[in-house]
C-alpha cells in the first residue's frame, strides 16, 4: 500500500499568485522530492505526490493540485524502480 502525501504551500506573495508561478513552484517541490535518494528514503512513489496551494485567489475556489504529470516532470527509471 502506498502513501499519498499532499504538500500544502500556504502562502505566495500576492504579486506572484499566477498559474504559471504556482506551476513553477510545484514543479520545483516535486523535482526535489522525486530525486532517487529522497524517493527511496520516503518510500513514496513520485507519481503519488500532490502539491496544493492553501490561499484562495480573490475569493475563487482553489485550483487543482499539481503532480508530476501536469507539471510535465519526467522522473527517472531509477526512481520508478525504487
Amino acid at each position: 500500500m502506498y502513501k499519498m502525501p499532499s504538500i500544502m504551500i500556504t502562502w505566495i506573495p500576492k504579486a506572484c499568485r499566477t498559474a504559471a508561478v504556482r506551476k513553477e513552484v510545484a514543479a520545483a517541490v516535486l523535482k526535489a522530492l522525486s530525486t532517487p535518494e529522497i524517493a527511496k528514503l520516503a518510500d513514496i512513489p513520485p507519481e503519488n505526490i500532490v502539491v496544493r496551494f492553501g490561499e484562495a485567489v480573490d475569493g475563487f475556489p482553489l485550483p487543482k493540485g499539481f503532480d508530476i504529470e501536469n507539471c510535465e516532470i519526467d522522473i527517472s527509471d531509477e526512481v520508478k524502480k525504487s
